[in-house]
Formats: structure tokens, sequence, C-alpha cells
């Protein structure tokens, strides 16, 4: 079986979700439906979730045709310890590709993410920054956790520690870094620039559709009632809905009637203004490392799609 090619490792909302799905349209690129196998990074701890197997994640990538190269991405790869390692392990030849964002609305947004998927229940994003302490003594956690390594925001964003860390096992030649500043101001180019380093035809040209905008819940309930099926409701859909293929479409019209896209509050300047103070020593160590000026991570926020931003990465 032919190893999986290139890795997008992260960083979540960062514009990731769009590039997988303009990459998978590419006729040179294969990626799996399911976008976040997470196979590799054996130290995330996804709560008592199963892990993938070897036998299914090569069984992911079956239907490709010869020509195409080989995609995953699993946006916590950049926070793993160990994915790096037994990436470089599975497939030393691999290329990775990492997504940056201003770590301040990284934070933010992925708060609201967790809030969407009902695995964080501080609804307060200050709050919950403010309760990461906490957490890693096992207190204030929610009661559906999913990734735990989550739940601390500011690892979420360490990013000058983790790019060192694919720095240092692949090279930087192996590695193409992508900052959403540049996607909000040439999705194109930065797309041609991909292409060129995965070595892939650069004039096929995607559709640059809206991709992951912010959403949240109408009713939590309903949420976690169709995302975790109690028996008895089971049961009862199995006789309303006699087939899978009828649940599962039962299922995604609920959920999609139960979410509704809308932009996110602004973080309070005096948040903000915190949090890239607390930020500004991994921020100077990443302009170190990549050799570029972020001096706007320190100083004010890039608009996503939501905000006005002639972007169509959202997150």
């Amino acid at each position: 079986m032919k190893k999986v090619d290139f890795f997008i490792v992260g960083a979540p909302k960062c514009g990731t979700t769009a590039m997988y799905s303009y990459l998978k349209s590419h006729p040179e690129v294969f990626f799996p439906e399911r976008k976040e196998p997470h196979y590799f990074g054996s130290d995330l701890d996804f709560h008592n979730q199963p892990r993938i197997s070897l036998k299914d994640y090569i069984g992911l990538f079956v239907d490709a045709k010869p020509n195409q190269k080989l995609g995953d991405a699993s946006v916590f790869y950049l926070m793993s310890t160990t994915a790096a390692e037994q990436i470089k392990a599975y497939n030393p030849s691999a290329k990775i590709i990492i997504m940056l964002r201003n770590p301040v609305d990284v934070m933010h947004s992925f708060h609201s993410q967790r809030l969407f998927n009902g695995t964080e229940n501080i609804d307060s994003f200050p709050e919950a920054v403010a309760a990461e302490s906490d957490r890693r003594e096992g207190k204030r956690m929610p009661a559906r956790i999913g990734l735990r390594q989550g739940l601390f925001y500011h690892d979420l964003v360490n990013f000058a520690d983790q790019v060192k860390r694919y720095f240092d096992v692949f090279g930087r030649e192996a590695i193409h870094v992508v900052f959403y500043e540049d996607l909000s101001t040439d999705l194109l180019g930065s797309y041609q620039k991909l292409c060129a380093f995965l070595e892939i035809d650069t004039s096929f040209q995607p559709v640059f559709e809206t991709v992951n905008s912010n959403k949240v819940i109408r009713f939590g309930w309903l949420r976690d009632m169709l995302k975790h099926k109690p028996p008895a409701l089971s049961a009862v859909g199995r006789i309303l809905l006699p087939t899978a293929a009828l649940r599962k479409s039962f299922r995604n019209a609920a959920m999609q009637l139960n979410m509704v896209t809308q932009p996110r509050a602004p973080v309070a300047q005096e948040i903000r203004s915190q949090l890239a103070t607390e930020l500004t020593p991994s921020i100077e160590k990443l302009e170190q490392l990549l050799g570029r000026d972020l001096e706007r991570w320190r100083s004010r926020p890039v608009p996503g799609p939501e905000e006005g931003a002639a972007t169509t990465a959202a997150g």
C-alpha cells in the first residue's frame, strides 16, 4: 500500500478545513472523506474515544488512484509531542503543511467550536481560558471532554515549540508554512504556492467557497441526543426508520436544523491585550524561527469572513 504523501498537521481554526476542501478537489490529490483520522499522535488523549486502527487507517485510502498524492489532514498533529516522530517513522519522505493564525483568534475560535461540539461547559471565553489551571487538576471539566489537551488553550497556540519540533524532525525543506493572513489577502496565490510545494499542477483552480463558518447550536440537549443516541431512542429510531440510510439522513437533517451560522462576538480589547502580552514570548520565538514579522499578532486581529475579510477560509 502506498504511504500517505503529505500531512496537514494543523493548527486548528487556521483555515485547515478550507485547504482540505480545496486540495481535495484537485485531480492529483486524494483525501479520505474522514478529514481528521488522527492515527498518529499517541499522546493525544481523546478521553476514551476509540483510536483508528492501522488496518482502518490504510482502508481510508483504498479508493485513491495510482497517480494521486495521498493526504491526511489531522489538526492536532501539530500540538502532539509524538506525532512528528511517528509520521517520520511511517514515511521519512512525507511533506508537512503547517497553518498558523493570530493565536488569540485561534483560542477564541476553538473555544466557540468546543461549545458547538458540546466539549466545553464554560460559555465565557475569558473564564474558560482562566480555568486552565483548575482543569490541569481535573476540576471544572465538561461532561464530554473530547480532546483533553484542547482544554488548555495556551498550549494549543504554543506555535514556536510546535513548529520547531517539526523542523527538527523533518528539516525545513520538507515543511510549508501557511499563514491565515496570507489566505485573507491572496487565497489563490497561497493555494498555488502550496500546489508547487506538493509538486502538483498549479494551474488547477478549485471553487473557493466559504468553508467552516462559525456556527452555534440552538439546543444543546438535541445535539447531545443526536450525537450520543440513548438506547431507548435508538430502538425507536430503528422501528420508525428501518434502514441505516434513512436514520443517517434524518440525523443529518435534524443536526442542520439545530445549528445556525452567525459571527462570534469579538474578544474584548482588554482580554485581547492581556492574552497577546502572555503570548508575546512564544510569538517572538516564532518570528525568529520563521524570519517573519508577526507584530500584527501582538496588536490587532486579522478579521475572518464573518468579520468582513476577503477570504473564504473561515474558522
